[in-house]
């Protein structure tokens, strides 16, 4: 160690003024260098605690975490908490334990402190307070909702004079942006909710000031036809996945494409239907009637002219007729039978939703050796029999299409650089450090190799040994041998110097 130190020393004793400022400024850069290197390597990766939080639930979780004793970082605008990756998964749990962040509004846990001696209109709007803040909680988690308030409007409860037509009436604010079918999902959410509130007499308003629920409150069939698209798309893609099932085990994973389109009836037929049975007849009554007539015939004698022949109780008259004893009697039956024939009466309602019509597309992938027209049709058949179709086989050629072709390969899909980054972020810091470091150390022995000793004059005497010592810087042939070894570049340095006394 000391003859380390100890050449150390002649280097820096044989350096000049500029190569000894150079070699100390190069020095203090290695060590401010590795003294950086070594502070940011050891920064801890942070990662996100919370985000997207409102200002009263930020100031909480920072509380929180100062008082955990944890590092913490504070971006997104004042919105989100960034700790260090080890620590995210403990914090949550004990954050969550303390019921932080609280989330949007109060919530349930409002009842979770005794209350005595509250009245019952305070204890009602504690309880519609926290349902808002219920609902507003669970609508922020859907997908493309950043935030969410809800409004409920329930009606006062009176012991006279109550409005029998009061309803309740609820309004929701989201920030984000949301499909149609979402919109239906968060309606349906709050009305299934709140008591007596129905899903009409539920508004939703976006950030951007736009009523998403206008178009469904002033066309109801919109909501329909949305319904009846919502069943189209459900039947279709039921169908198309499968018939791609079955194509994969049978063809491969990715060497079909397939495309089945449906018909919905969106009417509502009700039918009725009756059917007679001539051959099932049934006797319903049985009628007999009878009718018996005496008839007795007789003969009339001749009698006078005049009136006194044809007027009764008169000697003419009485003794003009004379009964001849034939007498007859007629008899009548009549019989009537009555049947019922048997009749059906059928009545079928069939609602709205019904296939139909299914068509269906198929392309498989080519092979070498393309497919022969008896193979496509037997797959175009097990198509057909997946499918359900029963149909002419005139029909079935446009219904069901099969076509062979060469799929393009899919392209490689490249890497997100900025996720790699972060998912490598400990193992590109630690190489980056060593980089930085064996650059340090190669400037440090490159600025410690171009520092060269000033020239020293050296003279030969050509005089006696003895008159050596008394010259001015007198050397001896030792001493510059010795420091030839040391520094051969001082040898040229001498060299021009005598070349230039010479010539002088």
């Amino acid at each position: 160690m000391k003859e380390y130190l100890k050449q150390i020393r002649n280097l820096w004793s044989q350096l000049g003024i500029n190569q000894r400022v150079s070699l100390a400024l190069a020095i203090l850069a290695v060590i401010g260098g590795m003294t950086a290197l070594f502070l940011w390597a050891r920064k801890p990766n942070m990662q996100l605690l919370y985000g997207r939080l409102a200002q009263k639930d930020a100031a909480e979780v920072v509380a929180a975490v100062q008082a955990a004793g944890v590092t913490y970082e504070i971006g997104g605008g004042g919105n989100s908490v960034f700790v260090p990756a080890g620590e995210v998964h403990k914090l949550r749990m004990t954050l969550a334990g303390k019921g932080i962040p609280s989330g949007e509004g109060i919530g349930f846990e409002v009842f979770d402190r005794p209350n005595f001696g509250i009245s019952e209109f305070v204890q009602r709007t504690n309880y519609v307070r926290a349902l808002q803040g219920e609902l507003a909680r669970t609508i922020s988690q859907l997908n493309g909702v950043r935030s969410a308030r809800v409004l409920i409007v329930m009606p006062e409860n009176r012991l006279l004079f109550t409005d029998a037509k009061a309803k309740p009436t609820a309004s929701i604010f989201i920030e984000g942006n949301i499909s149609t079918d979402s919109v239906n999902s968060v309606r349906s959410l709050v009305a299934n909710a709140v008591e007596g509130l129905r899903m009409d007499d539920v508004s939703v308003v976006d950030h951007h000031g736009t009523v998403l629920t206008e178009n469904m409150r002033d066309d109801p069939q919109l909501g329909a036809a949305s319904g009846q698209m919502k069943l189209r798309k459900n039947v279709e893609s039921y169908f198309t996945q499968k018939v791609e099932t079955m194509l994969t085990k049978v063809l491969g994973a990715g060497n079909s494409v397939v495309r089945v389109s449906a018909e919905i009836d969106p009417e509502t037929t009700t039918r009725t239907e009756e059917k007679f049975d001539p051959e099932a007849q049934v006797l319903r009554s049985d009628t007999s009637t009878e009718d018996s007539t005496i008839t007795t015939e007789s003969t009339e004698t001749a009698a006078g002219a005049g009136a006194s022949a044809n007027l009764p109780g008169t000697a003419g008259g009485q003794s003009g007729a004379k009964p001849n004893g034939k007498n007859s009697e007629q008899v009548r039956k009549n019989k009537t039978l009555s049947y019922d024939i048997n009749r059906t009466t059928l009545n079928s309602t069939r609602a709205p939703g019904g296939i139909t019509r299914l068509t269906a597309s198929v392309v498989v992938a080519a092979k070498a050796q393309p497919r022969t027209a008896p193979e496509l049709d037997s797959l175009r058949r097990m198509v057909v029999n997946a499918l359900g179709i029963k149909a002419p086989e005139k029909e079935l050629a446009s219904m069901v299409t099969m076509e062979e072709a060469p799929f393009e390969a899919a392209p490689v899909q490249k890497a997100n650089l900025t996720e790699l980054a972060w998912s490598h972020a400990d193992l590109i810091k630690s190489a980056f450090s060593i980089l930085i470091a064996l650059g340090l150390i190669v400037v440090f022995f490159r600025s410690v190799k171009h520092a060269k000793p000033d020239s020293i004059p050296i003279e030969l005497l050509k005089s006696e040994p003895e008159s050596v010592a008394a010259l001015p810087g007198g050397i001896t042939p030792q001493e510059l041998n010795k420091m030839i070894q040391q520094k051969p570049e001082n040898v040229s340095v001498a060299m021009q110097n005598w070349m230039a006394s010479d010539k002088g």
